[in-house]
This record gives structure tokens, C-alpha cells and sequence, in this order.
């Protein structure tokens, strides 16, 4: 595909329903939010440098990312996808984990409709993981679309991965627990991470956590419809972000599915997962479906639908008691996770490095 800029896109909203939808309600602590926030214009082409200056002025600033002297944290630039720029990484590992540590190494991709974000984007839930749970943390900068199409986000993803991997020992992490988090379009890039992993017999993946997963380009599910206009990412802005992502190729036959991984014909041989999205998003129905899939295929998973959230709303609204339910639940999953590893038994060797190309 050739790159685009992003005047050269246009956004189609997907054809009305054929009959009205009663949308999903808020949960009420959300709605009020939501509502005093005013409205939330669709993404459209035009908008995206905007969206990206406010969604830059968002990210953890060195401080922050220290977290009062707890959190260590370094930046490197490690080698990118063949014939392409280096890829930067932002490690960060708990202040007082002794040389020589395996710590757990949750490898994460962040948010931003594929459009916007760096590698300090929605690190908040991260970066307590590695404080509390003790474990190291390498978020990844891949190149954003429009200027950037498929694959150029999920190969920049997967040569951090293969970095890290191969670079475990030097983080003080453990190779054979290496778990992949994403959220929104760092979701959808962590699936189909996975199964490009899997695909090219790279790196092996204890777990994934797919967290309000941007899974389907086709846009056409009753969820979609449902919250059309509403809350924080509708079927508007999602069509915006899928035809950035794909060159303008959202919803057309032959998109691949590592692109978009809704569209994988077989999710056997995945790492289990966790999934989570509101009840009153786009992508809750898309979610529900994917973890569907995965369990038809015999991959554990663990799914929640939080009743009214929309999406981002844990971030949006952190302090909200359904914000903290959704971030105690994933907390628990990743506690009972490692928790359990040790006892698993003697794990695989590493693969070696000729796997990971």
C-alpha cells in the first residue's frame, strides 16, 4: 500500500441502521462525567493533528514516570523492522529489583485510534503493574498511521517484542513470561501481535491483555450502531481510524488479519487473554466475539463487559467505582497469573534466536 497524508482520506460514516437501535445507558457516576465534558465531536481526517497535540500534551513527563523514586526508566532506540527506522522503547523495571532479577516483562502498546500516542500514553495502569506486581515494562513507539499504513505499526510492535525478548536477561526479565498489553488500537495491535508471533514462530508469549480491543476494520456491529454519536469513540471516528490504518481500505475484502484480527479464520495456538469493554462502546460486541472465538479454539480466556462504561472510561474517569472494579479485576488476573507461573512446572526453553526474525 502507499502512504497517505491526512487530507487524502475520506471518512464515509457506515450507512444508517435499517431500524432505530435504544442505545446502551451510561452507568450513571459515568454519564455525569460524560455529559459535563460536553460533546465529543466524531474524528475526522482534518482532526487528527489536533487529536494528536491534545493527546500528546497527556503524557507522563519524566517525573511521573519515575513514580516518586519507585520506578527506574530508560528510553533506547533498538533495531526496527527490515528496511526501517529503529524503533524507540521506554523500559521501565521497580527501583529496588536486585541485578540478575527474571521479573515478569509486560510488553505494551498503547492507545490512540492508531492515529496518536507515544510510548508515555495511558502508562498509568502499567506503571503501577510494574511498582506493585514487580515486573519490567517495555512500551513501544510504532509509527501512526495515516502517514504510517499497515504493517508499519505492527511491524514496528513486533521488532520491539523480538527486541525485548532476545534482551530479556539485560531487563532482568524472564523471556518465558512475557505478557503483551494493549489498549484500544494498542489492543487491536496486541492481537494481531499475537498472532504474527505465532504466525512467524517468534517469541513466545505467556499471556495477552487485550483491554477495549479495536479488533474489527468492517464496523458494522449492533454495538457500532447502538452508540452511534455517543460516548467517547463512535462508528464515526472509528471508520476515520480503520481507513487510516488501512490506506483507505477499511471493510473491503482482503484485509489481512494481522491487520485486522476479527477477520482470522483460526485463533488456535494464541496465549490466553483477558479481555475487557464497556457495554456502552463500539467495540463491545467485536470484544464479546473475539473471546467467543478464543474460547471455541480451546485458548483460555477471561472476558468482562462492564455495565455502562464507554470507552476510556476507566481512564477518563479513574476515580469512578466502576473505573476501579474494571482496574481491580485486571490487577487480580495479572496477580493470579504470576503467581501461578512459578508453579507451572519446568517452562519451554527460549526459542532461538533464528525464530525471532
Amino acid at each position: 500500500m502507499t502512504s497517505r497524508t491526512t487530507r487524502d482520506i475520506a471518512t464515509q460514516a457506515p450507512a444508517a441502521p435499517a431500524a432505530d437501535l435504544p442505545p446502551v445507558p451510561f452507568d450513571p457516576e459515568l454519564a455525569a462525567t460524560l455529559e459535563a465534558s460536553g460533546e465529543q465531536p466524531p474524528l475526522t481526517p482534518q482532526a487528527i493533528p489536533a487529536v494528536r497535540a491534545a493527546v500528546g500534551a497527556g503524557a507522563l513527563d519524566d517525573e511521573a514516570l519515575g513514580c516518586g523514586g519507585e520506578v527506574v526508566w530508560e528510553e533506547r532506540a533498538v533495531t526496527g523492522p527490515p528496511g526501517a527506522p529503529d524503533v524507540t522503547v521506554l523500559i521501565c523495571r521497580p527501583a529496588d529489583a536486585p541485578a540478575g532479577s527474571r521479573l515478569p516483562l509486560l510488553y505494551f502498546m498503547h492507545g490512540g485510534g492508531m492515529i496518536a500516542g507515544s510510548r508515555r500514553h495511558l502508562m498509568s495502569d502499567v506503571l503501577d503493574w510494574t511498582r506493585t506486581l514487580r515486573a519490567v515494562t517495555v512500551s513501544v513507539e510504532y509509527r501512526l498511521a495515516p502517514e504510517h499504513p499497515h504493517p508499519a505499526p505492527l511491524e514496528d510492535c513486533y521488532a520491539g517484542l523480538v527486541w525485548s525478548a532476545r534482551h530479556a536477561a539485560e531487563l532482568g526479565a524472564d523471556p518465558d513470561l512475557i505478557i503483551t498489553v494493549g489498549t484500544s488500537a494498542g489492543g487491536g495491535l496486541a492481537a494481531g501481535l499475537a498472532l504474527l508471533a505465532r504466525d512467524r514462530g517468534g517469541p513466545g508469549l505467556a499471556a495477552q491483555m487485550l483491554l477495549s480491543p479495536m479488533l474489527d476494520d468492517r464496523d458494522d456491529t449492533v454495538s457500532g450502531r447502538q452508540m452511534a454519536g455517543l460516548g467517547m469513540w463512535d462508528r464515526a471516528s472509528n471508520a476515520t481510524a480503520w481507513n487510516a490504518f488501512l490506506d483507505g481500505a477499511a471493510g473491503t475484502p482482503g484485509v489481512p488479519e494481522h491487520a485486522a484480527p476479527a477477520r482470522a479464520l483460526d485463533l488456535s495456538g494464541l496465549p490466553a487473554a483477558y479481555l475487557d469493554v464497556g457495554s456502552a462502546e463500539t467495540f463491545r460486541d467485536e470484544t464479546v466475539a473475539y473471546a467467543g472465538r478464543l474460547w471455541q479454539s480451546g485458548i483460555q480466556c477471561e472476558l468482562h463487559v462492564w455495565p455502562g462504561g464507554f470507552h476510556g472510561s476507566d481512564e477518563f474517569v479513574p476515580e469512578a467505582r466502576l473505573s476501579r472494579r474494571a482496574k481491580e479485576s485486571r490487577r487480580q488476573w495479572l496477580t493470579a497469573l504470576l503467581t501461578a507461573a512459578p508453579a507451572a512446572g519446568p517452562r519451554r526453553p527460549s526459542p532461538p534466536s533464528a525464530r525471532h526474525r
